[in-house]
């Protein structure tokens, strides 16, 4: 075979492998991820089956993939739904959260029918906190959202994404876990490049001045009242705007 044509035939092979998308940042650990996996407790089964149906159903232009500080906002607790109702309805977020889940999870999701629908205009993206609750390092947790959002810049290559910095936890600043999320968030930071990923960390909102995270807030220092939601909203909703157009 002549040079010429073992050239031609190594570029149409090299031209026909897939491409992994990728991202600004580059790996904050050489620890290994966990592989996606899926979960088995019949409620988290149930919700994952309800987005699964959801994005196929519902008109929406964003779509909101996170764990119970998601989830949460469009249910009935902690007089939470209002605020959801009033903000993210008229911009058309379709709630993609699951409680409980950790990165691992989510990126099982986006691979098992959580983006089976017609590509949304914007992914609005906060993930992590669990990864830190079950005893993750902050770079172990960064790693997995960023495993996230390659897989949805090569799922979803024409959707923008704006990635959340987690939201404070712990009543104090000295908190072990709140000083924890400060990490993760100066790590994915890196990752935006203000076009196909913007990244914005608005959660200082939910602290009074002197950096507490009180009850009212967050009764267990770590998922929001309504009132929590009603602070964030004003921040996001402009966010959102800039990420899909205005409602």
């Amino acid at each position: 075979m002549g040079l010429a044509r073992l050239a031609a035939i190594v570029v149409a092979v090299f031209v026909a492998l897939p491409v992994q998308a990728q991202v600004r940042c580059g790996a904050f650990t050489s620890e290994p991820l966990d592989p996606p996996a899926p979960r088995t407790d019949p409620g988290v089964v149930s919700t994952f089956n309800r987005i699964n149906v959801a994005v196929k159903t519902q008109p929406y232009r964003a779509l909101y993939v996170g764990d119970s500080i998601t989830e949460r906002w469009q249910l009935p607790l902690w007089d939470a739904k209002p605020v959801w109702d009033a903000n993210m309805v008229p911009r058309s977020v379709l709630n993609a959260g699951v409680s409980g889940d950790r990165t691992e999870h989510v990126l099982w999701r986006l691979d098992h029918g959580n983006l089976d629908g017609p590509p949304p205009k914007g992914v609005i993206l906060m993930i992590g906190t669990n990864d830190l609750g079950h005893g993750r390092s902050p770079e172990l947790a960064a790693q997995g959202i960023r495993a996230i959002l390659i897989r949805l810049r090569e799922k979803l290559p024409n959707s923008r994404i704006l990635l959340q910095g987690l939201w404070p936890r712990g009543a104090s600043p000295a908190d072990p876990l709140r000083e924890e999320v400060g990490a993760v968030n100066r790590l994915i930071q890196t990752c935006a490049d203000g076009t196909t990923i913007v990244y914005a960390d608005i959660g200082g909102v939910l602290l009074e001045p002197n950096g507490q995270l009180t009850r009212g807030t967050s009764p267990d220092l770590l998922h929001f009242t309504g009132a929590g939601y009603e602070r964030v909203a004003p921040k996001l909703d402009p966010l959102i705007d800039r990420l899909i157009g205005p409602p």
